[in-house]
C-alpha cells in the first residue's frame, strides 16, 4: 500500500448503508455516486507503505482544514459544479435532506442559508465538494494528506474525508445535529461574540462579571463562557444575548481590542445546547464508524482521535465543548526546529482557517492555499496570495 491516505482518502460511500439495512438513513437513489470511488483512479499500484512515506520530504505532505458554521456564503459551490462527481454529492444530499441544497447554496436568500438547520450541511456538503475540486486538479495532495481537522460542523466532513464514516450517513448525522441545535437556540434568547483581546486581557473574569449582570436582570442560570480557543489572544463567547451585550459595552474593562457578534443563532458550545446532545448521541449509535485512515484531531481535546468509540464519544460532547482549535493547531503543526511543514489547504467556503493559522503559527501558514468554492480556478494555490492580510 501507499501512504495511509492515499488508500484511505475519500472512503466515502453513498450506497453502503442501502446493504447494511439501516433504517434510520434515507436511502441514496439509484443513481447516486458511490464516493468510495472518488479517489481509487489516484491510487496507483500498491507499495510497500515504508518504501513510500521514505521517499517524501515532510514538505511534501498535506493537511486538509476543513471549515464550521459562520463561513456560508450565496453562490458557494458556483466554482465545484464543473468538476466530476460534485453535481451528484448535491443530488444525494438532496435525497438525504428532503430539498434542494445546490439551490440554496447558489441562489439563497442569505438569511435562509443562515439558518443553522441549513447552514451546517450547506458547508458540510461544499466542502467535501471542495476535495473533489483539489483531487482534480492536484491528486497528490490528497494522496500525500496525513492529517485533517474541521471547525465544529467541520470535524463532520473531516472524518468523512478520512473514510471514518459514509458520506450519507455524516450528511444525516449533520441534519440531525443542525435540526436539534437550532430547536436549543430558539429556547433561550443567546449568541457568540467574536474577541480580539491582547496578552493581558481577562476573559474568566469579563464571563463571570456578564453572568453577575444577568443575574441582576433576573435571568436564572445565566450562561457566559469561551466557547472557542482560536490563537493566541483570540476566543469566541457564547451564552445569553444579555451578557454579549455587556461584555461589548465594557469591553475596554477588560482589555478587549474588538469584539463582533457573529451571525448564528445561539450560543454554540456551550450548556446551551444540552437539548441537542441525546438527539445526537443517538444517531451516532446508529452510525458506521471507523477508525479514521488519517489522522483527524478533535475539537473538545485538541487531539488525535484513537478508536471509534472515542469518535461517538467526543462528537456528542462536542455540542456543549468550547472548541480547542489553537490547541489543534499547535498540535498538528508541533516539529523540531528546522523541519519543513506541510502544505496546508482550506477546502470549503470562506479564509477563516487560514487566517488563524497565520496567528497560530506563521512558518506552516507560508504553505497554506484556499479552495475556493464560489470561482473555478485551475490552481487552488492561486486562490491566495499568501501575502494577504487575514480577514
Amino acid at each position: 500500500m501507499r501512504a495511509p491516505v492515499a488508500r484511505a482518502a475519500w472512503a466515502w460511500g453513498l450506497s453502503a448503508s442501502c446493504h447494511r439495512g439501516v433504517s434510520n438513513f434515507p436511502v441514496p437513489p439509484p443513481a447516486a455516486v458511490n464516493v468510495v470511488e472518488l479517489l481509487r483512479g489516484a491510487t496507483a499500484e500498491e507499495e510497500e507503505p515504508g518504501a513510500a512515506i521514505a521517499r517524501r520530504a515532510p514538505g511534501q505532505y498535506s493537511v486538509l482544514l476543513f471549515p464550521g458554521q459562520g463561513s456560508q456564503v450565496v453562490g458557494m459551490g458556483r466554482g465545484l459544479l464543473g468538476y466530476p462527481r460534485v453535481r451528484e454529492l448535491y443530488d444525494a444530499a438532496r435525497h438525504v435532506l428532503g430539498y434542494d441544497l445546490l439551490e440554496l447554496s447558489l441562489h439563497g436568500p442569505q438569511e435562509d442559508l443562515d439558518r443553522t438547520v441549513h447552514c451546517q450541511p450547506a458547508v458540510f456538503v461544499a466542502s467535501l465538494a471542495a476535495v473533489e475540486k483539489l483531487h482534480h486538479l492536484q491528486p497528490a495532495v490528497i494522496e500525500n494528506c496525513v492529517a485533517a481537522a474541521g471547525f465544529s460542523v467541520g470535524e463532520f466532513a473531516a472524518l468523512v474525508f478520512a473514510g471514518a464514516m459514509e458520506f450519507s450517513e455524516g450528511l444525516y448525522a449533520v441534519k440531525v445535529r443542525a435540526e436539534a441545535m437550532q430547536e436549543a437556540s430558539e429556547a433561550v434568547p443567546s449568541g457568540m461574540l467574536s474577541v480580539l483581546g491582547q496578552p493581558q486581557s481577562k476573559f474568566t473574569a469579563a464571563c463571570l462579571e456578564a453572568q453577575k449582570h444577568c443575574k441582576s436582570l433576573g435571568i436564572e442560570s445565566p450562561v457566559c463562557e469561551v466557547a472557542s480557543y482560536l490563537f493566541p489572544d483570540g476566543r469566541v463567547i457564547s451564552g445569553h444575548l444579555e451578557a454579549l451585550r455587556f461584555l461589548q459595552k465594557n469591553s475596554s474593562r477588560y482589555h478587549f481590542r474588538r469584539t463582533k457578534m457573529l451571525p448564528v443563532s445561539g450560543g454554540f458550545h456551550t450548556r446551551l445546547m444540552e437539548p441537542a446532545v441525546e438527539p445526537l448521541a443517538q444517531v451516532l449509535k446508529a452510525v458506521d464508524v471507523r477508525k479514521p485512515l488519517v489522522s483527524v484531531y478533535s475539537n473538545v481535546s485538541g487531539s488525535r482521535y484513537l478508536h471509534p468509540r472515542h469518535i461517538r464519544q467526543l462528537l456528542g460532547q462536542q455540542v456543549v465543548s468550547p472548541v480547542k482549535w489553537e490547541q489543534t493547531m499547535h498540535a498538528i503543526y508541533e516539529r523540531k526546529k528546522g523541519t519543513e511543514f506541510p502544505r496546508t489547504f482550506e477546502v470549503g467556503p470562506g479564509q477563516q482557517l487560514g487566517s488563524i493559522l497565520r496567528s497560530c503559527n506563521l512558518q506552516a501558514w507560508k504553505g497554506y492555499s484556499h479552495v475556493d468554492v464560489l470561482w473555478s480556478g485551475e490552481d487552488p494555490d492561486m486562490d491566495l496570495d499568501p501575502s494577504e492580510s487575514p480577514r
